[in-house]
């Protein structure tokens, strides 16, 4: 057994199968409920070193090397899960990326462990450890960096309300009335007061609710922008990646064609141009990122 991914694949397959297949979601309410006193916290991670068995005998690994690997699983995931469980925030998408990636490194130090001839020094220097360490650092590039890049730029660019430009223009306008107009609203002010009673009456208040306000919708519009662009750029990369630039010239057009019919209705100039600059920025950055990994891959446009 000389391959390491010949043997940590089969392990995540199992642990896959065991962790969302075979795992209902009366189990996951148990744990959350009870915690270390759910039987199904027991009961499931016994699940996950048992099924190892199968891969252990596929592989041709010694009984104990099995028993070892079978204790070690249970319990391990016992203590991951239970840590999930009792977290307050147990159930947000970061710390589910955790708990996979502990159960991850779990199985990748098993195996390890029992793949003859295979170090640290050995994988640095395969000769596909630069390749994908350099996918990697386009992946990673390509989320919050480019969403920091593209805030910085959108900065600069602010969303102006139609409705508070106008009402900038007449305050400007007020404030330049000359003297003799001031002098004149102030004699006639004793005449208006005598009639605010009937007038009053007679003529409602009308308020303008600031919720109505099309810049309240800002905020909402860049916290579900952010993901958009997350799940865009990693279209777009991909795609790049394997040399499929058609393919990102229609993640573009579909992702017009949706946006069309908001900036359509739109009647803020301003805000159409926001979000146009933001969708344009993340296609460039993320289209030139690509381009140049594909370069350094010797990847083949198709």
């Amino acid at each position: 057994m000389t391959d390491f991914f010949g043997v940590l694949i089969p392990f995540l397959l199992i642990h896959i199968i065991c962790d969302f297949y075979l795992q209902p979601d009366s189990w996951i309410e148990a744990k959350q409920a009870h915690t270390y006193r759910s039987s199904k916290l027991y009961l499931h991670s016994v699940l996950h070193g048992v099924g190892l068995i199968l891969p252990a005998l596929v592989l041709n690994i010694d009984w104990r090397s099995t028993l070892c690997l079978v204790v070690i699983v249970a319990v391990t995931h016992f203590v991951i899960d239970l840590w999930k469980v009792t977290t307050s925030k147990g159930n947000n998408v970061a710390y589910f990326v955790i708990d996979q990636a502990l159960h991850v490194l779990v199985l990748a130090a098993i195996a390890f462990h029992v793949t003859d001839g295979v170090s640290i020094d050995a994988v640095l220097q395969h000769e596909h450890f630069s390749n994908g360490v350099l996918v990697v650092c386009a992946y990673l590039l390509i989320l919050k960096p480019t969403s920091i890049v593209i805030s910085a730029v959108l900065n600069k660019y602010p969303i102006v309300n139609p409705a508070d430009y106008t009402e900038a223009k007449t305050e400007a306008k007020t404030e330049a009335k000359t003297e003799a107009d001031i002098q004149a609203v102030t004699d006639t002010q004793a005449e208006m007061d005598t009639q605010t009673v009937t007038n009053s009456a007679a003529a409602p208040v009308i308020s303008v609710s600031p919720a109505k306000d099309e810049s309240t919708n800002v905020s909402g519009l860049v916290a579900g922008g952010e993901l958009i662009g997350y799940l865009e750029r990693l279209l777009i990369l991909t795609f790049a990646l394997v040399g499929s630039y058609a393919a990102v010239g229609v993640v573009l057009a579909a992702k017009s064609i949706f946006r069309f019919g908001e900036l359509n209705q739109s009647a803020n100039r301003s805000m159409t141009e926001y979000v146009l600059i933001g969708s344009l920025l993340s296609v460039v950055i993320t289209t030139l990122i690509g381009a140049i990994v594909s370069l350094g891959l010797g990847v083949k446009l198709k």
